[in-house]
């Protein structure tokens, strides 16, 4: 039998803020879950620990796979598009958004050198690419979000 999917507890001092982070962490976690599903990944379980969140912009969570079996991932969410890469990649999820920046820089220049943005929706979205990117890129070399 399998183990059921945990979701993460958040705590900290003022309850409205408080239940407003935590509504979001739950969002983002399903969207996560569903993200993984859609793609044929049966979703299993967090690893809290090391998973990490900035609410409301961005959360990364390591994620074990039901099937496939014991596989684990790097999931992000949140005011980002929602990807995934296997855990091999980044060590930590510092690690994992800086490699899901670089990603997504070179995205956006494939879609620019191949000719595509000629096409509004695909400018559109190479566009949000390279704004997500920078913005990832921020967040992880800030020391202060990670001491």
């Amino acid at each position: 039998m399998s183990e059921p999917i945990q979701e993460p507890q958040v705590d900290t001092a003022a309850p409205d803020q408080e239940a407003l982070r935590q509504e979001w962490v739950r969002t983002q976690f399903q969207k996560a879950n569903r993200f993984l599903a859609e793609k044929g990944i049966l979703p299993g379980k967090v690893l809290v620990d090391e998973s990490r969140y900035l609410a409301p912009y961005v959360a990364v969570w390591k994620m074990e796979a039901q099937k496939p079996a014991k596989q684990l991932f790097w999931v992000m969410s949140g005011d980002v598009p929602t990807d995934y890469v296997d855990v091999k990649v980044a060590k930590t999820a510092r690690d994992a958004l800086r490699h899901f920046s670089m990603m997504w820089q070179l995205k956006a220049e494939n879609l620019i050198q191949s000719g595509a943005v000629k096409d509004p929706t695909q400018a559109k979205f190479a566009n949000l690419l390279i704004s997500r990117a920078e913005s990832l890129y921020k967040i992880q070399a800030d020391e202060k979000l990670w001491g």
